[in-house]
C-alpha cells in the first residue's frame, strides 16, 4: 500500500485509467470478435463494413497505450487478410 500522500493520489488516479484502459479494450475486443465471427458466417460485406470501427478502436487504443504500436498495426493488417482472403 502507498505511505505517501503522493502515492496515495497516483493509486487513486491510476485506479481511474485502469477503469477507462479497461472499457477501450473491452470495445476493441468486442469488434474484432465480431468481425471474425462475421468472416466466419461468410458475411464479408457486412464484416467490411465494420472494418472502420474496428481501426478506430484500434487506434484509441494504441493512442492511450493499451496495445503496442507494431501490435495495432498486425491487428489491422490480419483483420483486413482475413476479410479479403474470405471473400
Amino acid at each position: 500500500m502507498p505511505i505517501t500522500s503522493s502515492a496515495k493520489k497516483a493509486l487513486r488516479g491510476s485506479k481511474r485509467k485502469r477503469l477507462f484502459n479497461l472499457k477501450r479494450q473491452a470495445e476493441m475486443k468486442g469488434v474484432v470478435k465480431e468481425i471474425r465471427k462475421l468472416i466466419s458466417e461468410k458475411k464479408q460485406k457486412e464484416a467490411r463494413a465494420l472494418l472502420p470501427r474496428a481501426y478506430k478502436a484500434i487506434d484509441k487504443s494504441r493512442k492511450r497505450g493499451i496495445i503496442k504500436k507494431n501490435a495495432a498495426a498486425r491487428k489491422k493488417s490480419r483483420l483486413s487478410a482475413a476479410i479479403k482472403k474470405n471473400s
